[in-house]
């Protein structure tokens, strides 16, 4: 909402996403293997090319690395999910050309030829199209020209079947205003939060029965996890230091192998903001020296967050032509655009880090405990084997402590409880296999993160059970005390809702009740009745005035004004606005518990969206670029899922194995 709010952007990335995930779910995909190995396979009649899915993943690799100035590895594209939506968007595409092909979309050489003449990649030095640098890109990209032109054929049928899906589908207008209107809506209220203060009496200690039945009602509380009674035996590098023999050449040779830990430049945080040509980067930087945006919503226009173009420590040699003017600065501050290898750039500064010089003797003590660990390391991996064997031959962990350095131990482990610091359940790999071992799995040697092994046995399991009322008693005194505690608070807070909701004073004393006949006449509180005829006149009482009926006093409210939705109430738990905007009238309050505390807040004005005023137009824009680019997408989404679960999706999954092996 804040980035929508202050810019005001479109956010075609958004669309191209939803584009991208469309293909290969809920069609009826088949699986074959062994056949076509260079196709990933095919949509109906029309394969996709294991070629053309490597110029892709290549192509997206090039396209990040221009963004945020770092390299994907084969492996980040696979863990990022670059492989699924690539292969997404080509068997739709393969859909889309089937489609086109059945129809018969096309287009002439005229416009093929327009195409070819508009890429900048086919220009030569006088900026017009070069036959010859055309052959030699589709060279080096391995293609030929029929197969190139075949594919930019392709292209534009492809974008006209788009087109004629999508052209013409636009957000109604009233829901545009009304989400805008959503957005921008800001509200006045008041708030407090309640405290021990506010309690009117302090919380006195239960008695043993009160205790006693809050631990009986709220037994899961208090009830014990399945305990599992391990032994086990392990061995890691520190246990074995002191045994370590060291001489001096080999801690120098570490020394050297590791001088960067000791011997640095100064060096400097940036960050590096790469644009398409240098009048958008002169007018980026324009922006920031007069004050309009901050680096980090420059680099936010460009669908970029700071960690995405964050270089880390460097050193000056590191930035090329940029390290004279970043290392010039004495603090923080935004220096270009600079030329790179990339573009040009502008380069945010953040931190100036001091040389680091320690010299040999001053790392000497690190040095030996380092040095130790990796030699121990080495005899615990030399001899694994030994202690295989013994345990393949029957030997009880008990044995394994005689006859090797293993040290044998025991423990009730329970899943998700932490021991003391430094045991055996603080590694993962014993965490995970004391979770899965069974009492019939004979003990293997497994590695631990450090270097270490262990082996384990399941003796026995304890399943949960409640705590005994005495061992538990202090937690079930916190518990009952801290639950007491929220129950009043909550009292308290709804009485001073009820407060501040209500009229300041009581309404005016309705008219006396009807008198019954031969009845003394009704007086009104505080008056003397008249004398009945020929009785005397009662003396005049003592009277005092009865005080005016009031409300109780409304409670001391904290204001807020102009909160949006997205407004971080300073001492207040996000729930508070939330619950402000969940309010509809003005005058209306609410108690809020959230995270222990308790809140309360009153709606004071509502303030509806100017949508004419000039900084709410660009979100209006916005928001119906966006709606309007989602009822695009979802129709262009039921569009190319209907053309696969027609023609049929095949996919070659040795041929996409053989192909991801070969992503560089």
């Amino acid at each position: 909402m804040t980035s929508m709010r202050t810019k005001g952007k479109s956010t075609i990335v958004w669309l191209l996403m939803g584009m991208l995930l469309l293909g290969l779910g809920g069609f009826g995909v088949s699986n074959f293997a062994g056949e076509g190995a260079g196709e990933l396979g095919q949509v109906g009649s029309t394969p996709v090319d294991a070629d053309d899915y490597l110029r892709a993943i290549d192509a997206e690799k090039r396209n990040f690395a221009a963004q945020t100035g770092q390299t994907l590895s084969a492996e980040q594209a696979r863990q990022i999910g670059l492989t699924q939506v690539v292969q997404s968007r080509l068997f739709t595409a393969a859909a889309l050309e089937d489609e086109a092909r059945r129809i018969g979309v096309s287009v002439g050489d005229q416009v093929l030829a327009s195409e070819l003449r508009d890429q900048p990649a086919f220009k030569g030095p006088t900026g017009k199209f070069d036959p010859a640098r055309y052959a030699e890109v589709l060279r080096s990209q391995g293609l030929t020209a029929s197969d190139f032109e075949h594919d930019v054929r392709m292209d534009q049928a492809r974008l006209i079947l788009q087109s004629a899906v999508t052209d013409g589908v636009a957000a109604p207008e009233v829901m545009s205003q009304r989400t805008a209107g959503w957005i921008l809506e800001s509200r006045d209220i008041a708030w407090q939060e309640l405290t021990d203060a506010d309690l009117p009496a302090p919380i006195a200690a239960p008695d043993e029965a009160t205790l006693r039945a809050w631990h009986e009602a709220n037994g899961a509380r208090f009830t014990a996890p399945e305990k599992r009674q391990i032994t086990y035996a392990w061995l890691t590098p520190e246990m074995l230091v002191d045994s370590v023999q060291l001489d001096d050449q080999a801690l120098r040779d570490i020394y050297q192998q590791n001088i960067t830990q000791y011997q640095q430049p100064e060096r400097r945080m940036v960050e590096r903001l790469l644009y398409p040509s240098e009048t958008e980067a002169q007018a980026a930087k324009a922006q920031l020296d007069a004050g309009q945006a901050t680096f980090e919503q420059l680099a936010n226009a460009r669908g970029l967050q700071l960690t995405d173009i964050d270089l880390g420590e460097v050193a000056k040699p590191d930035l090329g032509a940029a390290g004279d003017p970043v290392f010039a600065l004495a603090q923080p501050g935004v220096v270009g655009p600079i030329a790179t290898d990339l573009g040009p750039a502008l380069f945010s500064m953040n931190a100036i880090l001091d040389p680091v010089n320690v010299p040999f003797e001053q790392a000497l003590p690190d040095l030996r405990a380092e040095a130790a660990i990796d030699a121990a390391r080495r005899q615990i991996d030399e001899r694994t084997a030994e202690y295989e064997d013994l345990l393949a031959g029957g030997a009880e962990l008990e044995q394994l402590a005689d006859e090797t350095p293993m040290e044998v131990g025991k423990i009730d482990w329970s899943q998700g409880v932490e021991q003391a610091h430094g045991g055996i359940d603080a590694y993962p790999e014993f965490r995970e296999r004391a979770a899965a071992v069974t009492a019939e799995d004979f003990p293997e040697l497994i590695t631990l993160e450090d270097g270490g092994v262990f082996a384990l046995r399941l003796d026995n399991i304890v399943p949960p059970a409640l705590i005994p009322f005495d061992q538990a008693r202090d937690r079930v005194l916190a518990d009952w005390t801290a639950a007491e505690r929220l129950r009043r608070l909550e009292s308290v807070a709804e009485e001073r809702r009820l407060a501040t909701m209500a009229p300041a004073t009581a309404p005016a004393p309705g008219p006396l009740p009807a008198q019954a006949p031969g009845a003394p006449a009704a007086t009104a509180p505080g008056t003397t009745p008249a004398p009945a005829p020929g009785q005397p006149a009662p003396a005049a009482p003592v009277t005092t005035a009865a005080p005016a009926a009031t409300a109780p006093a409304a409670p001391q409210l904290t204001p807020a004004t102009g909160l949006t939705r997205d407004t971080m109430l300073d001492g207040a738990e996000p729930d508070v606005v939330a619950a402000a905007f969940a309010l509809t009238e003005p005058g209306e309050a609410e108690v809020v518990v959230a995270n222990g505390r308790v809140f309360l807040v009153r709606l004071d004005a509502v303030h509806p969206a100017d949508l004419n005023a000039e900084d709410a137009r660009g979100t209006s824009a916005a928001v119906s670029r966006r709606l309007t680019e989602s009822l695009q997408a979802d129709l262009f989404d039921f569009y190319a899922r209907a053309l696969q679960a027609e023609r049929g999706v095949q996919v070659n999954s040795a041929a996409v194995a053989a192909a991801n092996a070969r992503i560089q």
